[in-house]
C-alpha cells in the first residue's frame, strides 16, 4: 500500500477516515497512519485531524457466547422437563456449569428441587431469551451504540467486551491536493545552479523553528564511571564504604599504627608529601600511642620490634596521606573499641598521593581501591576467595598469585594477571593478613584474622581504552 493509493481514494471520496481507507485499501491501519505522516511532510496535499474514539470489541470469550449462546442459556437447555440431579448437570455442562449454574439461578431460569432424593435441578421457565448473545451480537455487528450502557457494563464485568481506545484520523483534500507526488529537493547543490535546474525544482521550505541536534553534554568523567563501577561490585559483596575525606593525614595514622619503622624509605622526604603549615599535629588516645610505641621500640605480643627509638616528633608530621590504609587503620581501631566484637567488610575508593618523579607510568596523585575484610576463622583461601570473585565481576579471569613483603601484613601477596594484548602477566594490586603487631595494640582479639586487598587506580594509560577494565586493572596498577 503506497501514499499514492491513499490519495487516489481520497480523490474518489473526500473526507474518509483512516479506518474506512484501511477496509477499502484492505490492509493493516497502522500502514494508512503510516502513509499519511508521509503525505504530511509534503505540505498542504492532505488536511487531517487526529481523533481519539472509544469502542466496544468483543473478547475471545465474548466470541464464542455469541457464537454458542451464554453459560446459563447453556445450562438453561441442559435441563430436561422432569428435571437432572446437580452434579449431572454439571458434568454435562463442563467448564461453563459453574458460571451458567449462577447466572440461571439469578435469572430465575431455574431452580433446585431439594424435595427431590437426590435434588433435582428443574426449570422454571418454558423458555428464555437469550439477551446476553443477543447483545453481544449486536455489538460485533453494528458497534456497542446499539447495547444499553448498563448492560455493556454487565459485559464488562463477565468479561465478555472490553472498551478500547482508538485513534484516527479524517482526511480531506488539501490545497495544494495532487494525486501525483513529487519529492521535494532539501539541497541546493552546485550543479543545479551551474545547469539551472534550481529554477523547476521543487524545494522543502526551510524549517528555522526547528531545534538543532542537543549537544553531548553532562557525562561523567571516565575515572568516576569507573569508581563507580568498582564501588557497584563492592557493594554487591556485601561492602560498607569507609569515610575517606581526610587527605591530610598524620604519619602515626599513615605509617606507625601500620607497624611500619620510621627509618623506612617511604617516610622520606622525596616519597612523601610532608605539610609544611601546620607541620605536625597532637596525638590523641594516649594509651593507644603508647602501646605502638612500645611495639615499635621493644616488640610485645610475641615480636622483637624494630628496637629502635620511637620518636613521637616523627609520628605527629602532617602529610598528604600516601594510602588509604590510613582509613582502615583508623576503622580497625574504632572497631576494637566495640564491646562486642561484629564482623565487617570495608571499602574505599578514593585519592592518594605520593612524592613521584612524573613520567609516562607515574603520577603524583592517583586513586586506591581497598577492601578489608575482618572476621573469625579467615584464611589465606578466603583471601584468594574474595580475589577470584572480586576481579571476575570485572571480567578478569587469569589470576596468579607470587609471595611479597608489606611492614603490615604477613603473609603478603602480589596479584597478577595475564594481559592477552601484551601477550604476558602483569601487576594488578596487593593483598595480605594484617599482623598482629598492628593489630592487637589496637585491641582486637588474636583470634580474630584480618585481610586486606588493595589496587591502584590512574589515568596513565587512557589512550588504551579499548579495553577499559583490563587497562584499569592491570596497566594502571602501577605501585
Amino acid at each position: 500500500m503506497s501514499a499514492e493509493e491513499v490519495l487516489q481514494k481520497l480523490s474518489q471520496e473526500s473526507p474518509l477516515t483512516s479506518t474506512q481507507l484501511a477496509q477499502r485499501l484492505n490492509c493493516d491501519h497502522q500502514k494508512i497512519v503510516g502513509s499519511i505522516k508521509s503525505l504530511e511532510c509534503l505540505g498542504d496535499v492532505i488536511s487531517s485531524k487526529l481523533e481519539t474514539i472509544k469502542k466496544w470489541q468483543l473478547t475471545q470469550e465474548g466470541e464464542m457466547v455469541a457464537k454458542d449462546g451464554s453459560h446459563e442459556a447453556i445450562v438453561f437447555y441442559l435441563v430436561p422437563t422432569a428435571g437432572i440431579p446437580q452434579a449431572e448437570l454439571m458434568k454435562a455442562a463442563g467448564s461453563v456449569g459453574k458460571v451458567g449454574f449462577s447466572k440461571a439461578m439469578s435469572a430465575g431460569w431455574i431452580t433446585l428441587d431439594k424435595t427431590a432424593v437426590p435434588p433435582l435441578v428443574r426449570r422454571k421457565v418454558e423458555s428464555v431469551q437469550d439477551t446476553t448473545q443477543v447483545n453481544l451480537a449486536a455489538i460485533c455487528s453494528q458497534g456497542g451504540d446499539v447495547v444499553a450502557e448498563k448492560e455493556k457494563v454487565e459485559l464488562k464485568k463477565r468479561k465478555l467486551v472490553q472498551e478500547i481506545t482508538e485513534k484516527i484520523y479524517i482526511l480531506e483534500k488539501g490545497s495544494n491536493f495532487t494525486t501525483s507526488i513529487t519529492k521535494a529537493e532539501t539541497d541546493l547543490t552546485p550543479e543545479m545552479i551551474s545547469s539551472g535546474d534550481w529554477k523547476n525544482i521543487s524545494f522543502k521550505p526551510y524549517n528555522f523553528d526547528a531545534l538543532g541536534v542537543s549537544p553531548d553534554g553532562g557525562t561523567l568523567h571516565p575515572l568516576l564511571k569507573v569508581r563507580s563501577e568498582y564501588r557497584q561490585i563492592f557493594l554487591e559483596m556485601g561492602f560498607t564504604e569507609m569515610p575517606t575525606n581526610n587527605f591530610v593525614e598524620s604519619s602515626f595514622w599513615n605509617f606507625d599504627s601500620l607497624f611500619q619503622p620510621q627509618q623506612h624509605p617511604a617516610r622520606d622526604a622525596h616519597d612523601t608529601f610532608f605539610i609544611s603549615d601546620p607541620s605536625t599535629t597532637t596525638l590523641t588516645n594516649q594509651e593507644y600511642v603508647e602501646k605502638v610505641s612500645e611495639i615499635h621500640s621493644r616488640g610485645g605480643f610475641g615480636s622483637q620490634g624494630y628496637g629502635y627509638d620511637w620518636k613521637t616528633e616523627e609520628a605527629a608530621k602532617n602529610l598528604l596521606r600516601t594510602h588509604t590504609t590510613a582509613v582502615s587503620a583508623r576503622m580497625l581501631h574504632k572497631l576494637a573499641q566495640q564491646d562486642v566484637f561484629t564482623p565487617q567488610k570495608y571499602f574505599s575508593i578514593d585519592r592518594v598521593f605520593r612524592n613521584e618523579t612524573l613520567d609516562a607510568t607515574h603520577l603524583a596523585e592517583f586513586h586506591q581501591i581497598e577492601g578489608v575484610i575482618v572476621d573469625y576463622g579467615l584464611t589465606l583461601g578466603d583471601l584468594i576467595g574474595v580475589l577470584y570473585q572480586f576481579f571476575q565481576k570485572l571480567g578478569i579471569h587469569q589470576l596468579r598469585f607470587k609471595p611479597a613483603y608489606n611492614p603490615y601484613t604477613e603473609p603478603s601477596m602480589e596479584i597478577f594477571s595475564y594481559h592477552a594484548g601484551l601477550g604476558k602477566w602483569v601487576e594488578i594490586g596487593n593483598s595480605g593478613i594484617f599482623r598482629p603487631e598492628m593489630l592487637l595494640p589496637m585491641g582486637l582479639s588474636k583470634n580474630v584474622l584480618y585481610f586486606y586487598v588493595n589496587v591502584i587506580l590512574d589515568l596513565k594509560c587512557c589512550y588504551l581504552w579499548d579495553n577499559l577494565r583490563m587497562c584499569y586493572i592491570s596497566m594502571l596498577l602501577l605501585v
